[in-house]
């Protein structure tokens, strides 16, 4: 059976985005498809300014909200980064192998590191390395094949040169994988600026609706959205961003396939909005629901996050050993 392996980054509440973009696809697909495993990779939070009690905070929620949304334990493998120590051993090797040059072509770097002068925090050596890790977080679990958005397949291509270049130059010990993007993921836009993808960690969440957000914030925040000048209800992403957008959300919270022939059923931008908005709003209700069941019992997560650490740990250590001996490093006794 193929490997699979995909995380998500506690840097802010998850969002509606995250959900059709990625977790509802591990949820209905991934995590039968495959041996599947799914960490809430929390040490890539590290990599910029950060509160550390938000950080422990957002990611406990982000595994019990995975657990929420019906990642099933017994099926996949869930567990928190930082709790597998293999990720940081493999992630020197990596560095090892990885140039200078790599490293800097990586766009999220690029674009972050602007903001991070601009602020005046400094940039930190990490952000710059960071690729490096998430490289190891793919290769340490013999990984066929990555789920990602298209913003986040540069980052796989560099893990498939890692793979190859280690492989080549130190002996065959990688899987080299390969990005692939899921065909029920939707492309979630931000209610307030349809031109730019819905982010968990923006300033301003009016156009953010987020998985713990209660009916009425979801209602209210979609009833707001940004439409666009004119008044026919056609989609068109080029021409009237806003409006596609709404549509999208409906059409992927109803499980309705022919967007345009959806958004060609509606007169007005208001009704259009309503529908979203119930729509939305029971598609989410479930998750919330569950979500409050398990973060009242804390034990109960703590204890699959515990299994789900020891299954990745068995799988990452016999192949991080492997690269340790192959690029020339002792055996610990």
């Amino acid at each position: 059976m193929k490997r699979i392996f995909s995380g998500v980054k506690p840097t802010g509440h998850l969002t509606l985005g995250n959900y059709l973009g990625a977790v509802r696809q591990w949820v209905e697909v991934d995590q039968y498809a495959a041996d599947a495993l799914f960490s809430v990779v929390d040490l890539h939070a590290l990599t910029v300014e950060h509160d550390p009690a938000r950080v422990t905070r957002l990611s406990r929620q982000a595994a019990t909200l995975l657990l929420a949304a019906g990642l099933d334990p017994e099926r996949c493998t869930v567990f928190v980064q930082s709790h597998v120590d293999e990720h940081a051993r493999l992630s020197y090797l990596m560095e090892c192998v990885a140039t200078d040059g790599e490293m800097r072509r990586m766009i999220q770097y690029k674009e972050k590191s602007v903001r991070a002068r601009e602020s005046g925090q400094g940039v930190r050596l990490a952000l710059l390395t960071y690729p490096a890790l998430m490289a190891a977080d793919i290769l340490a679990y013999a990984t066929d094949e990555v789920p990602v958005g298209e913003d986040q397949t540069q980052h796989v291509e560099l893990a498939r040169d890692l793979a190859v270049r280690f492989n080549q130059r130190y002996g065959q010990v990688f899987t080299v994988p390969k990005a692939t993007h899921p065909k029920v993921a939707a492309r979630v836009m931000d209610l307030q600026d349809p031109t730019s993808k819905m982010g968990k960690s923006h300033e301003n969440g009016s156009g953010i609706v987020y998985l713990l957000d209660d009916a009425d914030t979801v209602r209210r925040k979609i009833m707001r959205a940004v439409t666009d000048s004119g008044r026919e209800v056609v989609y068109d992403p080029e021409v009237s961003p806003g409006v596609a957008n709404l549509a999208d959300l409906l059409a992927a919270a109803t499980g309705c396939r022919d967007v345009a022939e959806l958004a060609a059923t509606y007169d007005s931008y208001g009704a259009l909005k309503k529908d979203t908005a119930e729509a939305v709003v029971e598609l989410l209700r479930p998750v919330r629901e569950r979500h409050a069941e398990l973060a009242a019992d804390p034990a109960y997560v703590e204890k699959v996050l515990r299994a789900g650490a020891e299954r990745a740990r068995g799988m990452a250590r016999p192949v991080v050993d492997r690269a340790y001996r192959a690029i020339g490093l002792l055996p610990a006794f």
